[in-house]
């Protein structure tokens, strides 16, 4: 597969790249933030028509995503996120969703980094650029898809201007998953109140009473295949409704840092700490049940002969483990070491000795275990580690 990262002019131009002079192309559109089966299903249709008709599967990955380009710059003074914004609400960062196309044996990715000036180009002046620079000859789109400026290049719009022009055809992926769903306006991580994965507050309410919820929340309509759904989803910590969505665990990356070593020295329960940055949309605080995958250190000098990072996210035992996964400010240490901020750390259950410090480590969320809780103490702690692990395994060996 082959990746291309596009930078638009000031005047939102894409210098495209030829593709071939003989061979056509059937290419899809859109941000895919986390690779939900509604993209899959996309995806999987432009890699079928590809390979129908002897043309290239492209996907046009716009990076960072559209939405949140122009709420940035509705407050921020017009203003577009400079090179060093990190996207919070994605659920996946780029390198993640090109993993999955390069799976469902996609050709070509252009990465497109999404500008206003880009945004502000018509639809139909898009895809006259794609027919003529990457030899178009069919767009695959989601039933509910827009582009263009200010949207107006809905599936209609775009069935209307290949029809017209007779260049190229659109096939639309019809109404794929179970629906729709009504999801607050406003995601506002809850932390759940018990222990297990949290209930839909949703279910069983009358037409009335959903009514009701929906004005209290301002609540608004989406597809269950979404990735909206799929936020709010793990912002509530309902991990497993999230997995069903994505098919397929969600995860998030990043490098391990040394933590405070109190996992070790004190409970007995060593800890892989991620540093600041991971990459990756993190559910809310609490315990988790779910693996580790050991993706490597980079820049090691035996990299080149290490297996590569889609061989161990392949491996179901010699870089995966189960693991029991904690997100929080610690409570039980915080007042001891003054330190308050957000981690995420992972007890990967095994009777290996791991040394993963400075390696990028993929953490895999299987379900819900419970809240983060203040201990009174060290043997209560330790005693609520041993059920998390407990938990996990059985937890674990269910999904696997």
């Amino acid at each position: 597969m082959n990746i291309t990262t596009l930078t638009p002019d000031a005047n939102g131009l894409v210098d495209w790249p030829t593709l071939s002079k003989t061979k056509k192309a059937v290419v899809t559109v859109g941000g895919f933030d986390g690779m939900h089966l509604g993209h899959r299903a996309v995806i999987e249709r432009v890699v079928e028509l590809a390979k129908a008709t002897k043309s290239f599967s492209v996907v046009i990955m716009f990076d960072p995503r559209p939405g949140v380009v122009h709420h940035y710059a509705a407050t921020h003074h017009n203003s577009e996120p400079g090179s060093d914004f990190c996207d919070t609400g994605a659920l996946t960062s780029a390198s993640q969703r090109i993993r999955v196309m390069r799976e469902l044996g996609i050709d070509q990715v252009l990465v497109v980094r999404y500008s206003l000036a880009f945004a502000a180009k018509s639809f139909r002046f898009f895809l006259g650029q794609l027919v003529g620079k990457l030899g178009m000859r069919t767009i695959v789109l989601g039933a509910d898809a827009a582009m263009g400026a200010n949207r107006t290049g809905d599936v209609k719009a775009i069935e209307n201007l290949a029809q017209a022009t007779g260049v190229f055809e659109l096939d639309v992926v019809g109404d794929r998953g179970p629906g729709y769903v009504r999801i607050p306006a406003d995601i506002v991580p809850q932390v759940p109140l018990g222990p297990g994965e949290p209930a839909d507050p949703t279910d069983g309410m009358t037409k009335a009473e959903l009514r009701a919820w929906s004005k209290d929340h301002q609540g608004r309509k989406v597809r269950v295949w979404s990735s909206s759904n799929v936020r709010y989803l793990l912002s509530q910590g309902r991990v497993k409704a999230a997995n069903q969505v994505l098919g397929s665990l969600h995860g998030i990356e990043g490098t391990v840092v040394h933590g405070e070593s109190s996992g070790v020295d004190r409970i007995g329960f060593p800890t892989a700490n991620l540093g600041q940055s991971v990459d990756g949309y993190i559910p809310v605080d609490g315990v988790y049940a779910g693996w580790v995958i050991d993706l490597g250190k980079p820049g090691q000098p035996d990299e080149l002969a290490a297996p590569s990072e889609e061989t161990r996210l392949a491996a179901h035992s010699a870089w995966r483990w189960p693991a029991a996964i904690s997100i929080g400010t610690k409570p039980t240490f915080s007042e001891a070491t003054g330190i308050n901020e957000r981690v995420v750390e992972s007890y990967a259950i095994t009777d290996k000795q791991l040394d993963l410090y400075g390696h990028m480590l993929r953490v895999e969320f299987a379900g819900f275990l419970r809240p983060q809780i203040k201990f009174d103490g060290i043997d209560e702690l330790k005693a609520a580690l041993a059920a998390d692990v407990e938990h996990t395994l059985a937890l674990t060996t269910q999904a696997s």
